[in-house]
């Protein structure tokens, strides 16, 4: 049986290793010419950890992971609002790991034969029957795994009137930065922005804020870890890559001054970032979808349920989607299939959809920005027994594959 997956980030090389230990051909078709990804940092919940220990892999991703530390929400000016109690998390559900995307892909990719993978494919349309129109001619396969992000094309041929991605009515950066003394985690929660930070394994920083904003009509990225803008700018223009240097000077500037006042140790790691380590991108949401699946093709990751970042689940609830996918398909064969598409959909689709509403709900909050609304969060907020965090997150959490 073969299996065609579309995209090759973190969702799709775990599919094709999910699918591939279970006697599956597969494909990767990847837009980009290379499988790669953009420096950020990413958190991996227990169920990430769980999941990934599944797929085989736990070991090689725990290699270049750091076990994450304390964490809480503190106002700009670094009064305490909420604090984790992380050995009564690790207790209950087992360690958090931060780690960087790249080494995450790179761990994922290494696991997948190379012969699987097709980089610079462009993938115009996929058909319910199996069949797959790209920028090398056509493809035909058993199963059509869905697996292109938000802006999915495998979403958008199959359900043509569903509701488009919608914007979560903020902003975000995010960047990583040389080592700067921290201490544990952080987030910190102003009126209608926030500022997060957490230490990566090599002593780096990966650090996000967000903030109340008009979408700028598509997501995008100003600047990248990698040095891509510039250098595209470089083959360009000597023109535009000035233009692009400007720009990324101006994000990081204007981070400056809007989060410089902010307790320690905010400023200082404004300070020792670079411009062209700032990402940014407005933050989009999926509306919820009827089903995740038509035909023999189904969708995964943000192609089906994408989420803002608030509960740190988008990659995790991926990650799960490729297991269970890969054990619903075991054994599966000719209509079989369908059967076990839909078995994955009364599975995936409510859990992830209600992460998503939970995430959309603590961002809403998150981002409040009148005084009344701030002060009654921050009262609530200050007035929770610590334990009362780590209860509500079970439901995320106690996930075992």
């Amino acid at each position: 049986m073969k299996a065609i997956i579309v995209g090759g980030g973190i969702g799709g090389l775990a599919t094709a290793l999910a699918l591939g230990q279970r006697g599956w051909q597969v494909e990767v078709l990847e837009r980009a010419a290379e499988f790669g990804e953009v420096g950020a940092g990413l958190s991996l919940w227990p169920n990430a950890l769980r999941a990934l220990d599944l797929l085989g892999v736990g070991g090689s991703v725990r290699g270049h992971a750091g076990l994450a530390g304390r964490a809480g929400i503190r106002t700009s000016t670094g009064r305490w609002l909420a604090r984790t109690d992380a050995a009564e998390l690790e207790r209950r559900y087992g360690p958090t790991a931060m780690i960087h995307r790249a080494d995450l892909l790179g761990v994922l990719r290494a696991a997948v034969p190379g012969e699987a993978l097709r980089g610079g494919i462009t993938v115009r349309a996929v058909r319910p029957d199996g069949m797959v129109t790209h920028s090398g001619g056509e493809s035909s396969a058993d199963l059509i795994v869905g697996a292109d992000g938000i802006r999915s094309v495998t979403r958008t041929s199959l359900f043509p009137g569903a509701a488009a991605p919608r914007y979560a009515g903020y902003t975000a950066w995010r960047m990583i930065t040389p080592p700067v003394p921290v201490g544990d985690s952080g987030e910190s929660w102003g009126s209608g922005e926030r500022f997060g930070y957490a230490p990566l394994p090599d002593g780096r920083i990966y650090c996000f804020a967000t903030a109340n904003a008009a979408a700028t009509g598509t997501a995008r990225a100003t600047a990248t870890g990698t040095g891509t803008a510039r250098a595209t700018a470089t083959a360009a223009s000597a023109a535009a890559r000035d233009a692009v240097v400007g720009e990324a000077d101006r994000e990081l500037d204007g981070l400056r001054r809007r989060f410089g006042g902010w307790h320690d140790p905010i400023p200082a790691l404004l300070r020792a970032a670079s411009p062209d380590a700032v990402l940014h991108d407005d933050l989009y949401e999926l509306p919820p979808l009827r089903t995740y699946t038509a035909g023999h093709v189904v969708l995964i990751g943000d192609a089906a349920h994408a989420m803002t970042p608030n509960l740190g689940q988008g990659a995790c609830q991926a990650l799960e989607d490729a297991v269970v996918l890969g054990q619903v398909m075991d054994g599966r064969a000719g209509a079989d299939i369908r059967a076990g598409l839909g078995a994955y959909d009364r599975v995936r689709r409510p859990r992830t959809q209600m992460i998503a509403l939970r995430s959309h709900r603590i961002g809403r909050a998150a981002q409040w920005a009148s005084p009344v609304a701030v002060g009654l969060r921050n009262t609530a907020l200050r007035a929770l027994p610590r334990s009362s965090f780590v209860r509500s997150l079970a439901p995320v959490l106690d996930w075992t594959g």
